[in-house]
């Protein structure tokens, strides 16, 4: 299964962001979706999933409120918008896909099978 994550790059603080993951070829409707960020010498954190009924959300506290996941099953991919970035935003982002997660399990790394190669964003202050 490939997860194609696009759309990371350099910005400046207060700038806005979207990254895009596609799976081509695969049918992510019951699948859980989510994005996970790892910053240089520090371990990958979870950002924010969505479970695979697309009715329930999750994000970390440190982007709620500043970051929307999103997805299109149709197109089979997800988004994060990424709005007001700040450079402790800085970091690898990758997305990730699991079709056996349970509700409980969407902040845990540890549950999704599939994992993208990783979109780069920095934020400059």
């Amino acid at each position: 299964v490939q997860l194609q994550a696009s759309g990371g790059g350099l910005v400046q603080a207060g700038s806005s962001l979207r990254l895009s993951c596609a799976v081509p070829g695969r049918t992510i409707s019951n699948w859980s979706m989510a994005w996970f960020r790892q910053a240089v010498g520090k371990e990958r954190e979870f950002v924010a999933s969505i479970f695979r009924n697309g009715g329930t959300i999750r994000y970390a506290d440190s982007v709620k409120g500043r970051f929307t996941m999103s997805r299109d099953n149709v197109k089979a991919a997800v988004y994060l918008q990424m709005n007001s970035l700040k450079p402790e935003d800085t970091a690898i982002y990758y997305c990730a896909a699991g079709p056996r997660i349970i509700l409980s399990s969407l902040r845990n790394s540890r549950a999704y099978d599939y994992w993208g190669q990783g979109t780069q964003v920095t934020v400059s202050s």
